[in-house]
């Protein structure tokens, strides 16, 4: 343990409940929170607080002082990538910053920096904080393909008992790939292997994962989907991984599948999976992430039966705030003791 000190200031929310937590995890790091200059939480993992929140000149001034002063920022102002630029550029004693997203790749991307930007802030996400509710939500969208919810729900909105009895499929003994197995697609496979379903997930490099029966390489997705039940994005948004789940791979699907994204957008083909819904191949889909974002209102994904549509929510919760305070608190330790930061930004391919 070293001596070394480290000044963060907390450009986004941060409750001082959960900044203390902070404190008392790592002494040795000085984290400003002037709650007056962050705009108030409308909700658990707001990070970009009211939009109608605006400083005086003289509280702007007092909150680029901040800025000024930091070695670490913890989130960037108002979630926008624009001004994660302005902040290294009027800076350049910033050292870390700490994203809020999962997928924060996308924000330093955005951001334009230049490549000694890049190479002199190290970017660390909040990934695997997320895991376990995006785990949940995939199950839960997997089971409403299977057990039929879009004909159920236009039952009940009828009034309509049905006259005869349907199948619904068992989600146990079925099986489903996990394109990605990341910290989220880990947790879905181990999850849904547990429930009796045969896993298999996606990789470039050979790994081995607990509750995964076969590894295929993202090259041979189309290949591969021909015999699964169910097709689990997890993905983030690269160059590398648009429109991977491809019209080929849509296509080569086995009928009626059920396909469920919590990764990107842009990781599926959108326009070919909307042609697929339409015909049927494509069971059901059951999308948390869009592309574009927001979801333009005359899409026909709003209009399809079988599609279940999530504004980007489900990773949501009301432990989200403190989950990313403790994940902080932990890379400020290891930062100050000189070991490898977690979830750090790959700067080349942006996740």
């Amino acid at each position: 343990m070293t001596d070394r000190r480290l000044r963060a200031v907390a450009v986004t929310p941060l409750p001082e409940a959960l900044a203390d937590r902070v404190r008392a995890a790592e002494p040795r790091l000085d984290l400003i929170v002037e709650q007056d200059l962050l705009p108030p939480m409308r909700h658990p993992g707001d990070h970009q607080g009211d939009p109608d929140f605006v400083r005086s000149e003289a509280d702007e001034r007092r909150f680029q002082e901040l800025i000024a002063s930091a070695q670490v920022l913890y989130g960037i102002p108002g979630e926008r990538p624009a001004q994660l630029a302005a902040a290294l550029r009027a800076n350049p004693a910033i050292e870390w910053v700490q994203l809020m997203p999962a997928g924060g790749g996308s924000q330093v991307k955005a951001a334009g920096l230049t490549a000694e930007e890049l190479g002199r802030v190290r970017f660390t996400t909040t990934a695997g904080v997320h895991a376990v509710p995006l785990a949940e939500w995939c199950e839960f969208a997997l089971l409403a393909g299977f057990k039929t919810l879009p004909r159920l729900q236009e039952a009940q909105r009828a009034h309509e008992w049905a006259e005869s009895r349907w199948m619904m499929r068992r989600l146990e003994g079925s099986r489903v790939i996990v394109v990605g197995l990341g910290s989220i697609g880990r947790l879905v496979a181990e999850r849904l292997a547990r429930q009796g379903v045969h896993v298999l997930g996606t990789s470039r490099r050979p790994v081995v994962v607990e509750g995964v029966e076969q590894v295929v390489d993202p090259r041979d997705l189309a290949a591969a989907v021909g015999d699964v039940d169910g097709i689990v994005v997890t993905l983030p948004g690269t160059e590398e991984t648009r429109h991977l789940v491809s019209a080929e791979v849509l296509a080569a699907a086995k009928p009626g599948v059920v396909v469920t994204n919590v990764g990107r957008g842009t990781v599926i083909d959108q326009e070919a999976l909307i042609a697929e819904l339409q015909r049927g191949r494509i069971g059901f889909a059951g999308l948390d992430v869009t592309d574009p974002e927001p979801l333009p209102a005359d899409s026909p994904l709003w209009d399809l039966p079988n599609v279940l549509i999530s504004p980007h929510t489900a990773a949501l919760s009301d432990r989200e705030d403190e989950l990313i305070a403790d994940l902080f608190a932990r890379n400020a330790t290891r930062y100050l003791d000189g070991e490898p930061l977690i979830n750090p930004v790959n700067t080349h391919e942006f996740y």
